[in-house]
Formats: structure tokens, sequence, C-alpha cells
């Protein structure tokens, strides 16, 4: 069976391909986060489901990064898992995190 670290090796290589990747970046970022949060708070996903007051087939399709949220979904994700929502610009092409004033802070 192939895996699926095996195929990214191997897609990669092709340009079309890097793009993709490139521009899904920030979706996959926030995927990654929703489900970090989730599991450091030590929840299932029908936990924290009942927590947002919402399905687990929502926080599913969040964790997936097939659906961009809105602020206030994240901040009531934020609440339920026992974490602070934090938003912040960065230039572009800055690999760095900006200081504390420049981000927004939320729950």
């Amino acid at each position: 069976m192939t895996k699926v670290n095996d195929l990214h090796r191997k897609w990669v290589k092709n340009k079309e391909y890097r793009k993709a990747c490139e521009e899904l970046a920030p979706e996959f970022a926030l995927a990654r986060a929703v489900i970090d949060a989730r599991v450091t708070a030590g929840l299932m996903q029908e936990q924290l489901a009942q927590r947002m007051d919402t399905t687990q087939s929502v926080i599913a399709r969040l964790e997936s990064g097939r659906t961009r949220p809105s602020t206030q979904t994240l901040e009531r994700l934020a609440a339920a898992t026992g974490t602070r929502l934090r938003i912040s610009f960065e230039r572009a092409g800055a690999h760095h995190v900006r200081p504390a004033g420049h981000t927004l802070a939320g729950v």
C-alpha cells in the first residue's frame, strides 16, 4: 500500500502540484490548528460538537479544511477548547511571527 507521504514526495516534483499546495497552505494550517486545539483539550469530535452546540460532521468539515469558518465559529471553538483565538497579519513572504501588537485578540 502506498503511503500519502510517499505520494506527496513524488508529486511535489510537479510544478502545478507544488503551486496548488502553496495556495492551500493557509487552509491546511487552519485545519491543523483546529485539530490541535481539540486534541490538546482532550476532546473527541463529538464532545467538541456538543460544547459548540453543533454536530460532529461540522467539526469533521472544519478539521478537513473543506470549509472556511467564520470568526464567530472560531471564537466558539476557542471557548469550547479553553483556548484564545488570535488572528495575525504578516507581510507576504514573511516567515516569522509578528509582534503581539499586530494581532487581533478574541475570546
